[in-house]
């Protein structure tokens, strides 16, 4: 009998604070194939994903730190920041 105790909860470090969390508390920030970053919302679409805790200081100190720009090794123009906040916005909003 195997105990539900034991299963392991996947932890990701947050690219703003640098916290260890669990993967589920935290949002997948994704550089798709095709090039552009959003926010995914689900965690399960394909493509590099790096993660931010949910509030909005998370983002703007990954923004300050370049985390975003390590994780995806590219240089992230600021509308593509602009709008992930926006996004952020919206879903601290529901």
């Amino acid at each position: 009998m195997v105990s539900s105790m034991n299963k392991k909860i996947p932890m990701r470090q947050c690219v703003g604070c640098g916290q260890m969390k669990a993967k589920r508390e935290l949002m997948r920030v994704l550089k798709t194939t095709e090039g552009p970053i959003v926010l995914d919302v689900t965690g399960r679409k394909n493509g590099r994903g790096a993660y931010l805790c949910k509030q909005l200081s998370c983002l703007q100190q990954a923004r300050k730190n370049k985390g975003l720009e390590r994780s995806f090794k590219m240089s992230i123009p600021n509308d593509v920041y602009d709008s992930l906040e926006k996004e952020f916005e919206e879903i601290e909003a529901e």
